[in-house]
This record gives C-alpha cells, structure tokens and sequence, in this order.
C-alpha cells in the first residue's frame, strides 16, 4: 500500500454513502469541510484513485477504518489510470469551455406565459423541493387525508386550508440529484421541472455543482422528431453543443462517466414516437451507467418504468418560496416585493394558486400591471384555467394527442364543473378514482355518436381522467385511487361556473346556489358566482331576499334593526346611510354578543360601503361616530376588566379619549363622563387601590356607564340575546358583509339593483316593504 493513491472498494463506497447521510452531509458539504474542490470527493464515493493522504483524510472525517474501505491498487495501473484521467480531465474541461455559451443560451433564461422579453434563470430561480415518495402512489383512505387536514384547522375551516398540504418530508433538488445518479423527476404541469433542469445545466456549466462534468441538455420532444430518427448518442454528439468533438469524443465522456445528461419532458414526445424514444433511453443510459442522469416527465402521463431510474415529485412551493419568488421577481420593479406578498397572505384562495410555480408567474404578470389583483377575482382564475387548458402547450408548440375526440376543451370546463358541483355539494373535496370514472361516463355518454358500449365507456373515462391530470393538472390523485381538484381555488370556480353557464342561470338553479350563501365553505363560489354571471341582477335580488328573511320571523331581532336605523338617522354626518347602519349595527353586535371589540371585524362592513368613510378612518372619523366607538370600547374594556382584571388595561384612560372628543358637543353627558372618571383611583399612584377599587366597585359602575350611554348616545343596550339569537345575529351580519363583498367585486349589476341593495341594507322588514312595492 504504498501507492500515491487510493480508492475505494465496492463495500467500502457502500460505507461511505452510509456515512453521508448519517451525519446528513452532501459531497459537495464535505468537500467544503475539507477545504477541497468537489472532484476528488466525488471519486472517493465512485470507486476512483484518490490522493492517498486525502483519502485518509475522507474516511478519518466520516469515521471509517480506511483499511477497510480501500482497494489495493497496483502502482502501474495507478499511474496509467492517472494519465489516462489527466487526458479526460483535459478533454471535460476543453468540451466545457466550447459549451458554455451555448449552454447559457439555451438554459440561461425563461420565457413562458405573458412575459415581454426572457428574464435570466439565475435572477429568478427559486430552490426546488422534492418529495421521494409519490403522492399519488400511496395507499391511504379519505379518512386519512381528511385527518391531515383536521390537524391544522377545526372542522369547521378545514375546507379552506390546501387539499394538497404536503406532510412528507421535502428534500432540496440538488441533494436529491446528489443522491441518486439516476433520476426521474415527476411533477404537475407547470410545478417548474424544466426550470429544474435548466439550474442544474448553469450550475454545473457555471463549476457550481458537478465541475468535472459535462451537462447535455436534451428536450427529448426535439429528439424524438430530428430528421433521420439519430440514436441519443448521435444526437448528442451532432448537437451544437458539442458538435466540433464528434461520436468518438463524445463515447469517450460517457465511458468515463463524464456527462450529467439532462433529459427534458418525456411526456412531450409524441405517442407514435415513445416506444422508440423509451428504448433508446433505456439502452442508452444502462450502456453508459456510470454517468449521471436526470429526467423529466408529467406525473400523470409516465406509463413506463426505467428499471435503474429513481422516481421522486416535484413538491408544491410552500409560502417561503413564494416569497423568494415574488422578491426576485420584483427586486428593482416599482411594485414592491412586500405589497405583493401581503396580497398574496390576504387572499387565501390566491394563495393557494401561487403553491404552483406557473400560476405564481401569472400571479405576479398580473400584479405587476396595476399592483393589485382583479376585484373580480373570476377573471384571475379564468386567466389560470387557460393557461392550464391551453397557453401553456401552445406556446411551447406542444400538441398533445386527443384521448377523446369529442372531448373539446369547452366540453372539458362542463364535464369539470359537473364533478364539481357534484362533489362539492356534498363536501367531497376527495373522491374515488371509480366516482370520479363514473361522472365522466354520466357526462360522455349524452354527447353526439356517444358510444353506449358500458365497456368502451369504462375505458374512455379511465383515459380521459388521466389525460386531464396529465395534460391540465386540474384533477390530481392525492393517494392511490382518491383525486381531489388540484386547488380548492379552481374547485370552487367549476362549482360556480355550472350555476352560472352550463344551467344557463335557470331560476331552480340560482335558488339552489342561495341556499348555500350563509354557509361558510360555499363564501367563494357565491362570490365568484356573481362575479362571473353577465347580468347579477336576479341573482343578488335573491340573496338580498334570503338575508333579509334571516331576521323576519323574529320581533326582538327586528327591533334591534329597528334601533340600527333610528339611531343611524339621529346622527349628522356626511357618509351613506348604509355604512352609518353597518356602523352601528358593528358596535351593537359586539356588545351584545360579549365579544372583545375587534375594530377590524366591528368597522368593515361600514368601510366597505363607503370609501369616503374608509379614507377618513385614520384621520379624523366623525367625532358623533368617533364618540360612540370610544364609549363602546369603554363599555367593553370595563367587562374584560372584570374578566380579568388585567392591570395592562387603563380604563381612565380610554375614558379620557371619550371626554376629549366630547369637548364641544354635549355638555351634560361631559359632565357624567367626568364624574365617572373622578370615581377611579389613580393607578400610577396607588396600584393596589385601583385593583382592589375595581373588585368591588366595576358591576355597579358599569350599569352607570351603561345608562348615561343609552341616555345621551342611544347606544349599549344591554338586549338579553339567547344564543339561537345571537348566532342569528351573527350569520346576519357575516351574510351582508359578503353580499356588499359581491357588490364591490366588478359584477355586473344594474343601477337600480345596486341602489335598491344600498338603501334597505340592514333595515326592518316592515322598511323594506315600500321599496319592494316601488319595484314591482
């Protein structure tokens, strides 16, 4: 063993890769903890002569008997072995240098959807996450997936959380790459396996990761139609790329295992091409084993197996990635990075869209135009829909093959929103693959020369089921045999598209979607429902109808509307009414129902109807409104004193804002509020008179406050809800401020509609009846 080298025998490279990932290390890790280029370590791990005083080194730092690891290599055959690698070194190298630019040319930038002018991959690029084990292939139940999502969220918002929240753990790409010399990179369309590939082509170009390699970027659709049908190694070898150093060069790279090949959208290739492209694949990469290979394919679309190939997924972007796109994306922009972020953790169902790196992109083409996202969010989703259904093959110039010929993509969007109206109304946000098969023949049987054969209809819905995953992503298996829509985002949008188009707005049809408005998970497809409707009109006038009727049976509830509008009407200020109603109706509620005040949920039905009173909010909201929110707050902060007697919260002092605002209005009610206040003892002075003053003193102190409110301002009314009230009451408020919500959605509605909803918004019955009348 006195060699200038030493390599690793089959069982001690075995060793090795233990080692690694015992103490979790890449080779690229472990060459920067040894201060050494990535080279040597890589053939350490690969069986290669390696300096012997560094091949001590290695199995020192990854704890192996070096003994028993080693191979003995005869002094002449190490000699020889080291020329011949100088020769290859030289040759890698010399072909490395020849491809760079070409390689920066095809793989350096990205150019997809809408985009003006390529962006560089490098200003862009976010880190990729794999899963190494395929959603989709598990075995798991409904049940299974559902207590997933029950772990994040009570049952009542599960609906919202995404249906494809990944428990797994993900790997970082370029570790999975480093792991396993022989890869298959599945995803959904548009999950960035492209991009992918093209990192790993500029990073190894670059010396950033495998430096001694060579990387071929090959778009296998492009191979499968070159004239003359080349072998892979022809192909290679004739490319532009390498082209100067011919066939044998190019043998020789890929006999010493020099090449990272990267092969690009197996599920692009054309169907009378892939039995050709899959053995020249397979044959080629088990005659030249030793060199790395990565490969990508749709998830849905890959039928055959390559026997030595690892197969791992694209994981969705959870919200970090999504922020380091959406900086990179706008870094040097007008639009702030921040802004959209905020968008995006405002809008759930938009951000759900943005867990797919293709919508992210639309996300933000469409942000960047105005900074901010449609108000009418339908056409946001629209907008993706046709970038799943069609821009996103068409321009890259793919024609896929039509598994269903009648089956055009108008009559894939009906066939979509019949499953999703099926299935949402029965809460299934997972269903069999055998459910889902047998909407399919429900929809395809009724089409024009539909064949009747239950056999031939079997077998057309297992194939147009799989041609939509593979080809739109729309519909993804979650597990083996369960699908779910890839968003909840998109299955709400079918959901309501059926309403709207496909039952052609009938009237059973619209009173069946208002049924649903007070329920929380169909908020989005009422929403998107008017949004998307031509004429809203008759479909706002029913929901106006339906939460109007919330309350009419019930005389103490009508009282309290009653109370909403006289005292709405006794107030001098400039704002609509409506908002002035919603104002007080925010502080009645919160009172009433013994909830904390929260300013956010009490104010936005009153800002979303005005905007001047939105505007004004933070600067001078009208001192009779400004007036009755600090009593209100007063009124509150006593109760949550008498919860909890937090010596954080100074009463004296809120009450001191009141009497502030109140300098030139009414001078009897300024004289009461001062006399409040004198009955409280100085905190700052005696901390434990305060407490003990309030323990005895907050009951009786409190009515007084009550009183002098309802006296001189009308307002804290202590009403005696029961709790059948008070969720009323509460379904009530939440069902306005979403039909407001529609109203400012840019639906179309006409004027008088709009008007009509405004003036008797939150009004009595027996108030509506006129304008009911006018109407007719």
């Amino acid at each position: 063993m006195t060699g200038r080298s030493l390599s690793c025998s089959p069982e001690g490279i075995k060793k090795a890769k233990k080692a690694l990932i015992r103490f979790s290390l890449t080779q690229k890790a472990l060459a920067e903890d040894l201060g050494v280029t990535r080279q040597p370590v890589s053939r350490f791990c690969t069986g290669k002569p390696v300096d012997r005083n560094l091949f001590l080194q290695i199995c020192e730092y990854l704890e192996l008997d070096w003994e028993q690891v080693v191979t003995q290599v005869n002094q002449a055959d190490t000699e020889e072995s080291e020329n011949n690698s100088i020769d290859i070194n030289t040759l890698v190298q010399e072909v490395r240098e020849k491809i760079k630019p070409l390689i920066q040319e095809r793989c350096g930038t990205m150019r997809v959807l809408d985009m003006t002018q390529p962006i560089g991959l490098n200003d862009i690029y976010t880190s990729v996450n794999i899963l190494e084990t395929i959603t989709g292939r598990q075995r798991r139940k409904v049940e299974d997936l559902l207590e997933d999502l029950f772990q994040e969220c009570t049952s009542e918002d599960f609906y919202r959380v995404g249906l494809g929240r990944i428990t797994q753990k993900r790997v970082p790409g370029l570790e999975a790459v480093e792991k396993y010399p022989k890869l298959m990179i599945l995803g959904k369309p548009g999950a960035g396996k492209t991009t992918f590939l093209k990192y790993l082509a500029i990073q190894c170009i670059q010396g950033e990761f495998h430096a001694d390699f060579v990387p071929i970027f090959v778009t296998l659709k492009n191979f499968a139609e070159a004239d003359n049908k080349p072998s892979l190694l022809n192909f290679i070898s004739t490319e532009d790329s390498i082209q100067d150093f011919g066939v044998e060069n190019a043998e020789k790279l890929l006999t010493q295992g020099k090449m990272l090949i990267l092969l690009d959208g197996l599920d692009e290739v054309r169907e009378e091409d892939s039995q050709r492209i899959l053995q020249e694949i397979d044959k080629f990469s088990q005659k030249f084993q030793q060199n790395q290979f990565v490969m990508t394919c749709r998830i849905a679309a890959k039928e055959y197996t390559f026997e030595k190939f690892t197969e791992v997924e694209v994981a969705d972007f959870d919200f970090e990635q999504i922020q380091t796109f959406a900086h990179n994306w706008f870094k040097n922009k007008q639009v702030k990075p921040e802004n959209f972020i905020q968008h995006i953790q405002d809008n759930e169902p938009i951000q759900e869209l943005a867990t797919s790196p293709l919508l992210l992109t639309l996300l933000c083409l469409a942000f960047e135009e105005s900074g901010d996202f449609p108000a009418n969010r339908s056409e946001l989703y629209k907008e993706g829909l046709d970038a799943l259904l069609k821009k996103w093959d068409a321009k890259r110039g793919i024609q896929r093959n039509k598994i269903y010929q009648k089956l055009s993509i108008q009559r894939k969007e009906d066939l979509l929103s019949k499953i999703a109206l099926t299935t949402f109304e029965k809460s299934e946000y997972f269903f069999k693959q055998k459910a889902a098969e047998q909407y399919i023949i429900e929809y395809i049987k009724n089409l024009p020369d539909a064949n009747n054969d239950p056999e031939a209809l079997q077998l057309d819905s297992e194939k147009i089921l799989k041609s939509i995953e593979a080809q739109h992503g729309l519909l993804v298996e979650r597990a083996k045999g369960i699908y779910s829509f890839s968003h909840l985002t998109f299955h709400e949008y079918f959901t309501a598209r059926e309403f709207v188009f496909v039952q052609q707005s009938s009237n059973q049809a619209l009173q069946s979607l208002v049924s649903h408005f007070t329920e929380k998970n169909w908020r989005e497809v009422c929403l998107l429902a008017v949004g998307m409707s031509p004429n809203a009109d008759r479909l706002l006038l029913l929901i106006k109808d339906k939460i109007d009727k919330l309350l009419g049976e019930d005389e103490e509830l009508q009282e309290v509307l009653t109370w909403v509008k006289n005292k709405s009407t006794s107030v001098q200020v400039s704002y609509k009414p409506a908002a002035v109603r919603a104002f007080y109706f925010g502080l009645s509620l919160s009172l009433s129902l013994s909830l904390d005040l929260d300013l956010s949920r009490t104010l936005s039905l009153s800002l979303s109807l005005d905007l001047d009173l939105s505007r004004t909010l933070d600067l001078d909201l009208s001192r009779t409104l400004s007036l009755s929110l600090s009593l209100s707050l007063d009124l509150d902060l006593s109760r949550t004193l008498s919860r909890t007697l937090s010596l954080d919260l100074d009463l004296s002092r809120t009450l001191s804002l009141s009497l502030d605002l109140d300098l030139d209005l009414d001078p009897e009610l300024k004289n009461s509020l001062q006399s409040l206040k004198e009955q409280i003892p100085d905190r700052k002075k005696d901390n434990e008179a305060y407490k003990n003053w309030w323990q005895n003193n907050y009951k009786s102190w409190a009515e007084e406050l009550r009183k002098i409110m309802i006296k001189y301002r009308n307002i804290g009314h202590d009403w005696q809800f029961n709790e059948a009230q008070k969720q009323l009451l509460e379904q009530y408020y939440d069902a306005n401020k979403l039909l407001v919500e529609c109203l400012n959605s840019d639906c179309y509605v006409s004027r008088d509609v709009r008007e009509y909803i405004e003036d008797t918004l939150l009004l009595p019955i027996a108030e509506i009846q006129p304008y009911h009348s006018q109407q007719n």
